[in-house]
């Protein structure tokens, strides 16, 4: 770890303080200063440690401390953040904040009450808004188990994509079933990886579907298989339209008075 990172990690040794627990994060950052996730098994030196939350300072216990006074210290620590640390200010107002972060194409932001304390666990006081997707993708085959959701398996560009839990209605839920088992084949007709066993029911090319899923994944994740159609219409398969419905949420409302609001500009690293 400490060969790999290695121009972070004498960054690090040279800010102000003996000792200290930070909540962070490594991106690859962009010329525009977004994030390519893709990048980070790339040089090293073009990584940048962005931090969000202090924990400990010199041997002291902060996390009871406020958000509020936690980001002050943290800032005192990693000012003026302008070389590979960087520091994820934050903004007090959650809807326009989350408007940019859409425009901007992140995952989502997480929103912590003023006051709150540096807990483990989920909480009521933060709170993770998610950026979702919607796209078409084509369908490769579906995993019926006893006792869990089924499962579709999906693909995009001619490459698989993932799966998506089938949240369908009753009704087209069954029109779906009687679509797969018109379509059966043999195996599927994209590679697939190998751990798919053989109770997976493929189908012919020709059945696509619209799934909702997460963004800035190159795999399907906390996806939802929501409407199907026989052949393609609109958007081709794997080509996405981001949601402007309002967010989903985890917990709480994230509009509460006195709520921080930070970017979250990937797969989060926090309690």
């Amino acid at each position: 770890m400490v060969q790999r990172y290695w121009p972070i990690v004498a960054a690090v040794e040279k800010l102000p303080a003996k000792s200290f627990i930070l909540d962070s994060e490594m991106i690859a950052p962009q010329p525009d200063g977004r994030p390519n996730f893709s990048r980070m098994a790339w040089n090293a030196e073009q990584l940048a440690f962005v931090a969000f939350d202090i924990l400990h300072l010199n041997g002291q216990d902060l996390r009871w401390l406020p958000a509020i006074e936690r980001k002050a210290k943290l800032w005192d620590l990693v000012k003026p953040a302008e070389g590979i640390i960087q520091y994820s200010e934050h903004v007090e107002g959650g809807a326009a904040f989350f408007e940019a972060v859409e425009k901007m194409g992140f995952e989502g932001m997480v929103s912590k009450r003023r006051e709150s304390p540096y807990k483990s666990g989920k909480l009521d006081s933060w709170v993770k808004t998610k950026g979702w997707e919607l796209g078409e993708f084509e369908l490769l085959g579906t995993k019926r188990e006893p006792g869990k959701p089924a499962a579709a398996i999906m693909a995009r560009d001619g490459r698989y994509a993932g799966t998506a839990a089938v949240t369908l209605p009753k009704g087209l839920r069954e029109r779906l079933w009687q679509r797969v088992q018109a379509a059966r084949a043999a195996k599927p007709s994209q590679r697939v990886p190998s751990a798919f066993a053989d109770d997976v029911e493929w189908v012919k090319p020709g059945i696509t579907g619209r799934v909702n899923f997460l963004r800035g994944e190159h795999i399907l994740r906390h996806a939802s298989h929501f409407s199907v159609d026989r052949t393609k219409k609109g958007n081709s398969p794997g080509e996405a339209t981001r949601r402007v419905c309002p967010p989903i949420l985890e917990a709480g409302t994230g509009e509460e008075p006195g709520t921080l609001f930070n970017a979250n500009p990937g797969p989060p690293i926090w309690s």
